[in-house]
């Protein structure tokens, strides 16, 4: 017996043996267990906290506006400062992660934005507060870059696009909330005081994700090194998929954020002149987000992701249509539809990454929201000329443009030739 062994065990190089071993290891975390509701909230939370704190300044940018004296393109750099950083940190926070592991670099990331967010409340001058505004960006990219690659690997494959949308719900519920509570806030207190509120309440949801998001169990740690980091942005890059979801992430993610921007302005203006409470209150469309993304993730899994991409981006220009008219029965279903269909685009496009990505799974989810946020940055604050020159006619003539580059990216998509993974 020994005789027959031996030979076969020889013939198996020892990088490949290991990956078998690993592969058997792998313990993948079931649909309906008590560890899959647990990881889900846990992440959930996380996302509700990065959301909430990275877009609660939008609806204050007009008030900003009022008080430090600036256009609306300067106030939107409260969020594209944040988001301009949070880019930044992705390209460092991922690959540390690969090296320590994932929990602690998320946990470490939510309680220093949270501390951040505390900290730009107190911040008297315009400069003291966009550099918290940075601190912030910078320190939720340790989440933003982890969080997709731990569901990723933690995650039985089957139930990735569920799990994957049930966490982007959270981040939808975040930016809701964010956007709601310092929207009616400010109506009745200063800024200051509505940001050491929202700070509070993410400090409260990093407690919760760190106690109750299991460790990770399918981890393997990797040297830190500039020559591996090198060689895994050139494998994604190579990739016949990953660079046009790459791309996908930063029309997308433009288009949103433009719109969610600049939509107070018009809406605090004539003919509407609604009040900043009301406006905050228009949050409520990001509802349809919390449901689209897990919906439209599990339908993902069950059709196929190239068969449900390009048709959420249809739906995102139907949504901008609409708010094009000037009734505002028309203007705010709009604002739903289009929301419905960037976070089921979201959704698909998210997941699609950890299925292409077999190997530095943390880098390719890290390069996909470099490009999701630099979108978020460059497109959030361009969109502020469009609006100063062409009102929101400029803005929607904006952001059609970005989606059309999004469906035909979503097409080139649909054509690739599938990989074993997805």
């Amino acid at each position: 017996m020994k005789s027959a062994v031996a030979p076969l065990a020889q013939e198996v190089p020892p990088t490949a043996l290991d990956e078998v071993v690993a592969q058997l290891n792998e313990q993948y975390i079931e649909k309906g267990t008590p560890m899959f509701m647990r990881t889900v909230l846990a992440l959930f939370s996380g996302g509700f906290a990065t959301f909430a704190l990275l877009y609660c300044v939008q609806p204050m940018m007009p008030a900003l506006s009022h008080e430090f004296s600036i256009n609306a393109a300067q106030s939107s750099l409260i969020l594209s400062v944040a988001t301009g950083m949070l880019a930044i940190g992705l390209l460092i926070t991922g690959p540390i992660s690969d090296t320590f592991g994932r929990k602690p670099v998320m946990v470490a990331a939510l309680f220093c934005a949270a501390l951040a967010t505390i900290a730009s409340g107190l911040m008297p001058s315009w400069e003291g507060i966009l550099l918290m505004r940075a601190l912030v960006g910078l320190s939720l990219s340790g989440l933003a870059a982890v969080a997709m690659t731990y569901l990723s690997e933690e995650i039985h494959p089957q139930h990735i696009g569920l799990a994957m949308g049930l966490y982007i719900g959270g981040n939808a519920i975040g930016g809701m909330s964010g956007r709601l509570i310092i929207g009616v806030l400010i109506d009745f207190v200063s800024w200051h005081t509505a940001m050491l509120i929202i700070g509070a309440l993410a400090l409260i949801a990093a407690t919760v994700f760190w106690k109750i998001l299991p460790p990770s169990r399918n981890f393997r740690a990797s040297r830190l090194n500039p020559r591996s980091l090198l060689d895994g942005f050139t494998m994604h890059f190579k990739d016949a998929g990953l660079p046009w979801l790459f791309l996908e992430a930063f029309v997308l993610m433009g288009a949103f954020v433009t719109m969610f921007n600049y939509i107070g302005y018009r809406l605090l203006a004539s003919p509407y002149e609604l009040s900043q409470a009301v406006v905050g209150l228009l949050s409520l469309v990001y509802l349809s987000g919390i449901y689209s993304s897990a919906k439209i993730g599990s339908l993902a899994d069950r059709l196929g992701r190239r068969r449900v991409l390009w048709a959420t981006i249809v739906l995102m220009l139907g949504g901008i249509a609409l708010t094009l008219f000037t009734p505002l029965w028309l203007v705010v279903p709009g604002m739903l539809i289009f929301t419905f269909g960037f976070f089921g685009a979201h959704s698909v496009a998210s997941s699609w990454i950890g299925r292409r990505a077999l190997k530095a799974k943390g880098q390719a989810s890290s390069l996909y929201l470099f490009s999701y946020y630099v979108g978020s940055s460059i497109a959030g604050t361009a969109g502020g000329f469009f609006w100063h020159y062409a009102g929101w006619n400029g803005i929607g003539g904006f952001i059609v443009a970005l989606l059309i580059v999004a469906l035909l990216v979503a097409l080139k998509l649909a054509k690739l030739p599938p990989l074993a993974k997805g």
